[in-house]
C-alpha cells in the first residue's frame, strides 16, 4: 500500500472512532448565486444533510437555482429541509 493510501486509509478509522452521537441535525439546501457577469441569475445549490448516524451532500450548477432548490423542497424526502439563499 502507498503512504498517500495509507494516510488516508489511517484518516478513514480515525473519523470512523470519533463519537458523533452529539453531532447536532442540519438539513440544508444553500443556493449561492454565481457572481460572474456572463453567468447573472445562475448558481450552485448545495444538499447537506447532517446528524450523528450519516453525512451526505450533493452539488450541482444550475441556470435557475433558486427554482430548482423550490422543487427539490416539493420532494416529500426534502420537506424538513431548510432554504437558504447566500447572494453575495
Amino acid at each position: 500500500m502507498d503512504k498517500i493510501r495509507a494516510h488516508r486509509e489511517m484518516l478513514k478509522r480515525a473519523w470512523f472512532n470519533l463519537d458523533h452521537s452529539k453531532t447536532p441535525i442540519r438539513k440544508e439546501i444553500i443556493v449561492e448565486m454565481d457572481k460572474y457577469p456572463s453567468r447573472k441569475g445562475q448558481g450552485m445549490v448545495k444538499i447537506i444533510s447532517d446528524g450523528p448516524d450519516s453525512y451526505w451532500s450533493a452539488t450541482s450548477h444550475q441556470e435557475n437555482p433558486i427554482k430548482y432548490a423550490k422543487n427539490i423542497l416539493k420532494k416529500d424526502e426534502y420537506k424538513e429541509f431548510k432554504l437558504v439563499i447566500k447572494d453575495e
